[in-house]
């Protein structure tokens, strides 16, 4: 891998997690990305389709898959909690009488 590709790989992440720390509906997406994609992984490994990787010769078995589909739910789950359910300060929405 040359340079170039490592820095905009490393660049994209930092992005993502400056958008996921200030962006509540950036985790809100996030929540629906990671379910579709676990459910789609869990799915993939439970009927043992082996998928390539494009642009090389490796190939994800299903075991991996599993793991893969298991890490997204997790993830679902925590930006779940920290989208939906946890409220952030100063986000008061009840009516003050």
């Amino acid at each position: 891998m040359n340079a170039i590709s490592i820095i905009l790989i490393f660049s994209i992440i930092v992005l993502t997690i400056y958008f996921v720390i200030k962006s509540v509906d950036f985790r809100k997406f996030l929540t629906g990305a990671f379910f579709v994609s676990g459910g789609i992984q869990l799915y993939l490994a439970y009927a043992k389709v082996s998928i390539p990787l494009i642009g090389s010769d490796i190939v994800q078995n299903s075991e991996v898959g599993y793991i893969r589909g298991v890490v997204h739910l997790i993830l679902c789950l925590i930006c779940f909690y920290f989208g939906f359910i946890r409220k952030t300060p100063g986000t008061n929405f009840e009516k003050n009488n």
